[in-house]
């Protein structure tokens, strides 16, 4: 029986996270094929925003809520992260991938920069239908803050729980956690606190590194766990295999 795969593409691996938007539509068109190519998956795809979207909300600096004076970047930094988005359907179409894009904007709710609901209706009858959705880091109106920018691994952890994915994998530009170099191989609560997690030098409005080992942490606490690993191991995890990186769980002994 096919699994329910949350996958998620980080932003600095299918854009030039250094320029303005520069798809990477080689890495994206490589990473629809191994998806297409799995057909015992039922894949959710969430893509972070990289360089299409992360500088036009630090520009206006969302990420610090809504003011008289930054409106118009709702739309610019939407408008950035949808380009991106449609990139990445139209690569999964062309690989014959029956995909859409769904975008937080019209979708999500959020308090203080965190989701308090997301409409999940329409994703899951996608799924129930084989259509595969595809969701990005976006721009999301904020009941406290006006607006507030929502990362994908956000998402991420959002619809771990709420859609009960099987298995949750992030595809980034390093291959796991790393201490001294090397790849830890599982994390949890405990262990994270020993650790210093360097933060990318490019604009990055959403947390990095960090941001994204909090949200997984959340999920680990309740009993979810998921994998990061270097993009080139895409198709280790999409089947199952070890892929070399860094599982994070709630288990104790590791």
């Amino acid at each position: 029986m096919a699994e329910l795969i949350i996958l998620k593409l980080g932003g600095s691996v299918i854009t030039d996270k250094s320029g303005e938007c520069r798809v990477d539509k080689e890495r994206i068109s490589s990473l629809a094929k191994e998806i297409a190519s799995r057909k015992n998956i039922i894949p959710i795809i969430i893509h972070g925003a990289g360089s299409c979207g992360h500088p036009e909300a630090k520009e206006h600096h969302l990420d610090k809520g809504l003011d008289t004076t930054n409106k118009a970047g709702i739309f610019i930094t939407h408008h950035a992260v949808r380009r991106l988005n449609d990139a990445v359907v139209n690569a999964l179409r062309a690989s014959g991938v029956e995909s859409v894009g769904i975008h937080p904007l019209d979708a999500c709710t959020a308090k203080n920069g965190r989701l308090i609901s997301f409409e999940c209706g329409p994703i899951k009858l996608l799924l129930k239908h084989g259509i595969v959705p595809v969701m990005h880091g976006d721009v999301v109106m904020d009941e406290e803050k006006g607006v507030c920018i929502v990362s994908g691994d956000q998402l991420v952890s959002y619809l771990a729980v709420n859609l009960h994915a099987e298995r949750i994998g992030l595809a980034t530009d390093v291959p796991g956690v790393l201490k001294d170099g090397n790849v830890i191989p599982a994390i949890n609560k405990k262990t994270i606190s020993n650790l210093e997690i360097n933060e990318s030098g490019n604009t990055d409005v959403t947390g990095g590194m960090r941001g994204k080992i909090n949200e997984l942490l959340m999920l680990a606490e309740m009993g979810i766990e998921s994998n990061i690993f270097h993009v080139s191991r895409t198709d280790d995890f999409l089947d199952g295999r070890d892929h070399g990186g860094t599982i994070v769980t709630k288990k104790t002994t590791l």
